[in-house]
């Protein structure tokens, strides 16, 4: 896979996504957003694919929106204003569908993120399911700061992720918080001494959901997202329902095999979707 702003690859079941624009400090432009959820579509799509990482290039995760671009988003045209500001929407849409590429992806995915992730960088890492970040860090929510309320999903995503005070306090003074405040909060799993560090350790958290039974990974993963936009109740039957599908599975009898004989399982990929 080539793409002109991310590095995508992968190795056996672990697959990367990298932001790749250093020289504007990771900034997101649209080439950018509609790669992003290219990738995650593709990666979706590979049935060897158990988990992902996503990280960045340069000394900075992102700095979030690129401004200079994202004027010509607001640049309209001489025409109706109500077709304008229609067409405005379906763009905003279109941006957020692209890190709900990420929250679709059956895969888990884990941002090791560094230096600076700003705006719509909590957006993009917010989407994914596990965070992890070095000591350097910087996060802010910083679209108040210019006159924007942020549109991607920070408010959406972030009420699971950040207590509602704290992520009140945030979103409305713009101001920059440590990865070690995040981690109190509960928005990242850990921190690491710096950026080698982070990707390390998210490697190795992906090597060990790898080792699963894929089919019990993407379920968990589908569960829970659904667990969060529904009640109690419903995602109790939604469960009940999923798993009367795919509970008797040949992983169920490999796994418990695994753990009598005190051996390792080794789980066949999911089926190939174009075949």
């Amino acid at each position: 896979m080539t793409f002109e702003t991310l590095d995508v690859s992968n190795t056996g079941p672990i697959a990367t996504v990298v932001l790749n624009r250093p020289n504007k400090l990771n900034a997101m432009n649209g080439t950018m957003f509609r790669e992003i959820g290219e990738a995650f579509k593709l990666l979706d799509q590979n049935p060897a694919v158990r988990v992902i990482i996503l990280s960045a290039k340069g000394k900075h995760f992102t700095a979030g929106l690129d401004l200079k671009e994202s004027a010509n988003l607001l640049a309209f045209t001489e025409g109706d204003p109500a077709r304008m500001r229609e067409k405005l929407r379906r763009d905003i849409l279109g941006l957020q569908a692209c890190f709900t590429a990420i929250e679709d992806c059956r895969a888990p995915v884990i941002a090791a993120i560094h230096g600076l992730c700003l705006g719509g960088g909590i957006d993009l890492t917010a989407a994914c399911d596990m965070r992890i970040a070095a000591a350097d860090t910087k996060f802010a929510i910083q679209e108040v700061n210019v006159a924007i309320v942020a549109d991607l999903g920070t408010l959406q995503r972030a009420p699971y992720l950040l207590p509602g005070g704290i992520l009140k306090e945030l979103a409305l003074t713009g101001r920059h918080f440590s990865a070690e405040e995040a981690s109190k909060y509960g928005f990242v799993n850990s921190i690491e001494v710096d950026q080698k560090a982070a990707i390390t350790a998210a490697h190795k958290m992906a090597s060990e959901i790898a080792a699963k039974s894929p089919l019990a990974v993407s379920g968990t993963k589908a569960i829970l997202n659904h667990a969060r936009d529904h009640s109690v109740k419903d995602g109790l039957d939604y469960v009940a329902t999923w798993n009367s599908g795919q509970l008797l599975s040949e992983d169920l009898m490999k796994a418990g095999a695994a753990i009598l004989t005190r051996e390792t399982a080794e789980f066949a990929d999911l089926a190939d979707p174009k075949t």
